[in-house]
């Protein structure tokens, strides 16, 4: 690493930690020639990730346009902010763990309704009617339909444990 302060490229490391988030490894460093410290910060290289709409077109990845759907469907519930953002970055994860240049949007769609249904049902059903394009009552009843059946096997299944236990 070249010094900021003299341009000479020995410097030693003097102290190394993960920062807040833990996605970088922030070193203090000391110059060997001018004995001046500065610091660097170190993070794993990403590749560009592109999004494949629905009329084919790419465009870049931005995490700003996936906040905002999920946030205009959890407005008004009561989710609390740290609940929403743990969401985004798991989904965000899931699509990086991926290690591809390209998703389709309705991929991630898919993700984001993923959890949302376990996060908060009418928040699901409120992105679901929106990114589905449910363009009838009978199709946004059908999914009601969906999501009332998985409740009532999941309850089912709980008061089965329950009743073993």
């Amino acid at each position: 690493m070249r010094c900021p302060f003299c341009g000479v490229e020995t410097t030693k490391v003097v102290d190394s930690r993960p920062s807040e988030d833990g996605k970088e490894i922030r070193r203090r460093r000391s110059c060997e020639a001018c004995g001046r410290r500065f610091t660097t910060y170190e993070k794993i290289e990403t590749f560009p990730l592109m999004v494949v709409k629905k009329d084919n077109t790419r465009e870049p990845y931005d995490r700003s346009k996936m906040e905002a759907g999920v946030m205009r469907a959890c407005h008004k519930r009561p989710i609390p902010m740290q609940d929403i953002q743990k969401l985004l970055d798991d989904v965000e994860n899931e699509i990086f763990r991926r290690a591809e240049t390209e998703i389709a949007s309705a991929q991630i769609g898919e993700l984001i309704m993923e959890h949302l249904k376990d996060l908060e049902e009418v928040a699901y059903v409120r992105f679901a009617s929106v990114y589905r394009e449910f363009t009838d009552v009978n199709t946004f009843a059908e999914e009601l339909k969906k999501l009332l059946k998985k409740k009532k096997t999941t309850a089912a299944k709980d008061k089965k444990g329950n009743e073993e236990a």
